[in-house]
């Protein structure tokens, strides 16, 4: 339909600009040559006139919109649920990655059908009246300014963004929808987050198992001023994860006079005056094999670190930073020694600062 098939009375103001009733140029846009640089009349839109058209057009651009949700939706379905080794015929590609296919097509429909339905929306519903303007200076007025936030305010009113709710609710869900492809894409950076550098295989009721022996420990076992190094209760040194796990639940035995004991905390944590420290120093995580009897001191043997284990294993030398993490023991119902929790600390080097 052209302008010519719109009754008169019908056609916007513009319509109407530089030209009198009977169409033609007022005699001051004849001595002007920009006024009408030979431009064919402006065509309206079906939409404009008929509203029937413009809810059809506002039906068209929200199911655009509500396909490219439900795309999103199948985007994260299809990644959860698709294993990622499976394959499917498809004609005339062949065999190809399920996994793929379904998340090219979804995030493809998704996008494509957001800028589909903006497109068909500008097209068919925003107004298209053509508008001139003078050029102006690199900074802007205030008059400008003012004039930017006025043309502003005309064009959310033209685009009945505030009337057309169904437009504007589906386009804000499908705009808030498709960015989750992204994120659920982040999953492939990595394994997914992971307690184990806090917690070791130490748990309340675990024997102390001597490590040379492979026997659990009794108190009568540990003599004073000796040392004794143990692993958790079940831990084979010809399993799977014995080298993962005992570079954290290593433990050295030391039995101390009880009055010899300085921190409170740590005679309460002992048994009969036997105290079960990490033996992963807190340096570099060098284990720790030296014991000097009449100091109580332990040293590493990788970079001299020594620790006072009358004093809750304190620094006292070297470059290790902290102490090192005490377990807490006590003794079964049949008579072996056996660990009351885990280390209240992570065990090692280089952990605090990233804890």
């Amino acid at each position: 339909m052209s302008s010519q098939d719109i009754p008169e009375e019908n056609l916007p103001a513009e319509a109407h600009a530089g030209h009198d009733e009977h169409g033609t140029l007022s005699v001051a846009d004849e001595k002007n040559p920009f006024a009408d640089p030979g431009l064919p009349p402006h065509e309206h839109r079906i939409q404009d006139i008929d509203e029937r058209a413009a809810r059809r057009s506002e039906r068209v651009v929200a199911l655009l919109f509500t396909i490219s949700m439900l795309a999103t939706v199948g985007f994260i379905a299809s990644y959860v649920a698709i294993p990622h080794d499976k394959a499917i015929f498809v004609f005339p590609l062949g065999h190809i990655n399920a996994l793929n296919f379904a998340l090219g097509l979804t995030l493809g429909t998704a996008l494509f059908c957001i800028g589909a339905g903006a497109v068909h929306w500008a097209r068919t519903l925003m107004s298209d009246v053509e508008m001139t303007d003078e050029r102006h200076p690199i900074e802007a007025s205030p008059e400008l300014r003012a004039q930017i936030h006025e043309d502003f305010r005309q064009g959310t009113k033209e685009s009945a963004i505030g009337r057309r709710k169904l437009i504007r609710n589906t386009m804000l869900g499908a705009l808030t929808l498709v960015p989750l492809s992204g994120v659920v894409l982040l999953r492939d950076l990595g394994p997914l987050p992971e307690d184990k550098l806090r917690h070791t295989l130490w748990r309340k009721g675990k024997l102390i198992v001597n490590m040379n022996t492979n026997e659990p420990l009794r108190p009568s076992d540990v003599a004073v001023g000796s040392l004794t190094f143990a692993k958790p209760e079940g831990l084979e040194e010809d399993s799977h994860e014995f080298q993962n796990e005992i570079a954290k639940a290593a433990l050295m035995i030391v039995r101390l006079q009880p009055e010899d004991i300085k921190d409170k905390q740590e005679l309460a944590w002992s048994h009969e005056g036997i105290v079960a420290y990490s033996k992963i120093c807190t340096h570099v995580g060098c284990p720790i094999s030296l014991y000097e009897q009449q100091t109580h001191h332990v040293l590493c043997p990788c970079h001299q670190s020594t620790f006072d284990l009358s004093d809750g294993a304190r620094v006292i030398f070297g470059p290790a930073g902290h102490a090192l993490p005490q377990l807490r023991i006590g003794v079964n119902d049949e008579g072996y020694l056996e660990a009351l929790d885990d280390f209240e600390e992570p065990v090692g080097p280089a952990f605090w600062e990233r804890g």
